[in-house]
């Protein structure tokens, strides 16, 4: 593979630094503010609407879906160049156009692909992802939240956790159990739910950075119209392997972590020279540098397989696995750079950045499949080693111990 730009995709790069150039700085945030979430949300909101208006939102979905049925490359180059500008991007943008919008496209009807899919682009809707439970996080389809059908409409009973931005999101991607009498990932339908529907409560979880960017969120006896279940009932899995596919690929960074790093190392005073100047910090960075190169490739080459029809299966689960871990060890790095300043409160902005994103790195070695979870995964459907023994196999949902 051929990583260089062609001629077209350098055209598409200048076309989109062009663009870039002239919008995004009056969408920036300035290193170190702090936003309220709902304005962090208004001003994302409106940098979404900025990018359908340029013809950058949708890249490359389909255009008989609102998109612009560009390439799996022009996306990728168009990300590398907006990662250059501090743009309020977040899950209260990202779900919907990294989740909700795949699976409706997929999935869904062409009512529901007409309803949610422009808004989403536009970022008239923002979404929240309702997947994980207290009794089901890595072990997705042991949830237990239920609906019930009563004509038109399904009665929603349960508890989701862990749902990001929920707070401010108008809408939510919902899996359920809908046929407890059938093994656990036979029996889950998909909904798309208005969060403002009677019966939703949400609880902020209150985090150790100080924020409370995850929910708990409460169903009780809530009504959500058939019209609003994507694909057919007791697909829900399906639709769920849809999602996590774009999530685990959509992980990696566009941005570097490590290039920065190495201009701070070479602006931080350390005895008679900078940090750079100590071989052991050398060597660190040029061992991460390269880990985030591998990782950019192999990411490349798993978006290629998509754009192609192919379907990468638990290979999607080492992108994920190995961008948190290198963001983890990437900022642990800075930290040791920073040194003794980093273990305490700073008054620069850019330190009190690096506290609140070394606290957060924690999170992706969770969040989006548990790094155990995908080794076993990559271990047994890409290495085809032995499974491990798995005793609710083949056993109704109703069964279970």
């Amino acid at each position: 593979m051929d990583f260089n730009d062609t001629p077209e995709e350098a055209a598409f790069r200048a076309k989109a630094q062009a663009w870039l150039a002239a919008t995004a700085p009056a969408h920036e945030i300035a290193e170190g503010v702090k936003l309220e979430d709902s304005d962090q949300v208004r001003r994302g909101r409106a940098w979404q609407r900025a990018l359908s208006e340029g013809g950058f939102a949708g890249i490359t979905l389909p255009k008989q879906f609102g998109g612009q049925g560009g390439t799996v490359i022009e996306a990728v180059v168009f990300a590398e160049e907006e990662a250059r500008y501090r743009l309020p991007k977040g899950p209260y943008t990202g779900i919907g156009l990294g989740m909700a919008v795949p699976v409706i496209a997929k999935h869904g009807n062409d009512a529901q692909r007409a309803k949610f899919i422009d808004a989403t682009l536009r970022g008239d809707l923002t979404w929240c992802q309702l997947f994980s439970e207290p009794s089901a996080g890595s072990d997705l389809a042991n949830l237990r939240t239920k609906a019930v059908r009563d004509g038109d409409d399904w009665i929603v009973n349960g508890q989701k956790v862990w749902s990001s931005w929920a707070h401010e999101s108008d809408w939510g991607i919902l899996v359920v159990r809908t046929d407890p009498t059938v093994v656990k990932h036979k029996g889950l339908t998909f909904f798309v739910v208005d969060m403002k529907t009677p019966g939703i409560e949400i609880r902020p979880i209150k985090q150790i950075s100080g924020d409370s960017d995850f929910n708990e969120t409460f169903f009780t006896d809530v009504r959500i119209p058939d019209a609003n279940r994507i694909g057919e009932v007791g697909e829900g899995w399906a639709c769920c392997m849809t999602v996590l596919m774009g999530e685990r690929l959509g992980s990696g960074a566009t941005k570097s972590g490590v290039l920065p790093l190495i201009d701070y190392a070479q602006a931080t005073p350390r005895g008679t020279g900078t940090a750079l100047d100590n071989a052991a910090v050398r060597l660190a960075l040029g061992e991460a540098l390269a880990e985030e190169r591998g990782g950019k490739y192999m990411e490349a080459r798993l978006r290629t397989m998509v754009s192609r029809g192919e379907n990468p299966g638990a290979l999607a689960g080492m992108v994920k696995l190995s961008y948190a871990g290198r963001q983890q060890k990437a900022l642990g790095l800075a930290m040791e750079i920073r040194g003794p300043a980093a273990l305490a409160a700073a008054d620069d902005a850019a330190t009190d950045s690096l506290h609140y994103d070394y606290i957060w790195s924690s999170v992706m070695r969770i969040a989006g499949g548990a790094d155990e979870v995908l080794r076993n995964q990559i271990a047994e459907r890409v290495l085809g080693m032995p499974g491990e023994i798995r005793a609710d196999k083949n056993l109704p949902f109703d069964q279970l111990k």
